[in-house]
């Protein structure tokens, strides 16, 4: 799991990022609503921690700009004012979920993990991007009137790149939602997985090629 954490308070965001990590989350943390409205868009997160109060751009805005953006991403919003009205308009602009500062840190982490639970149990029986089309019941990969099947690992790295069509994914991700954070797999294995995906993409005859950017991870491009 990965969460962003946009919060001004510096200590606040950090001790929060501490906390994650210390219960194998992976979290990435910037203090202005401006700097983690660009994050939100580029990158790949279960759960969005977005403070409301902040320089630049406010917490509103923030997820009213990413629902605009067809960005679907969970989003707890974190407030030190207690007026229902404030609650309201958070959940009105898109927001999921909302804390009252201050909180305990135990019920975070597990408004966290119910979000990220609930992003993960939507299903959809297929998944199309393109020239292809992943179906979610079966593991076939399939374009025009051809099909292959997938192993579950392949399945699940296409599928990461599939649902974040725009982004580059970087290996750590790939290795943290597809393996887990205690795992012994390595980069290598995960370039090996590439070679076997770009071969069935090639199999099928998809113009959809898996490209690799120096020293930042993988995307999704389509021949000319």
């Amino acid at each position: 799991m990965k969460v962003l954490i946009i919060d001004d308070e510096v200590k606040l965001a950090d001790a929060l990022a501490e906390l994650f990590k210390q219960n194998k989350i992976l979290a990435d943390v910037v203090y202005d609503g401006e700097d983690g409205l660009f994050y939100a868009k580029n990158g790949d997160y279960d759960v969005i921690i977005l403070d409301v109060m902040m320089p630049h751009m406010n917490g509103y805005e923030v997820v009213q700009r990413l629902r605009q953006n067809k960005n679907n991403v969970p989003v707890i919003m974190l407030t030190a004012k207690e007026e229902v009205s404030a609650r309201v308009k958070g959940l009105d602009c898109g927001a999921d979920d909302y804390l009252t500062k201050p909180f305990a840190t135990e019920e975070l982490l597990a408004r966290v993990r119910a979000l990220a639970r609930r992003q993960s149990e939507m299903i959809y029986d297929t998944i199309s991007y393109k020239d292809i089309t992943l179906n979610t019941s079966n593991y076939k990969l399939e374009c025009g009137n051809k099909s292959v099947s997938l192993g579950a690992k392949e399945y699940e790295i296409l599928k990461l790149l599939l649902t974040n069509p725009t982004q580059v994914i970087s290996k750590d991700t790939i290795i943290s939602k597809v393996w887990g954070l205690d795992c012994d797999i390595t980069e290598n294995n995960v370039e090996a997985y590439m070679s076997f995906i770009r071969k069935k993409l090639f199999y099928v005859g998809s113009k959809l090629n898996i490209l690799t950017k120096r020293m930042l991870g993988y995307y999704l491009e389509m021949e000319e």
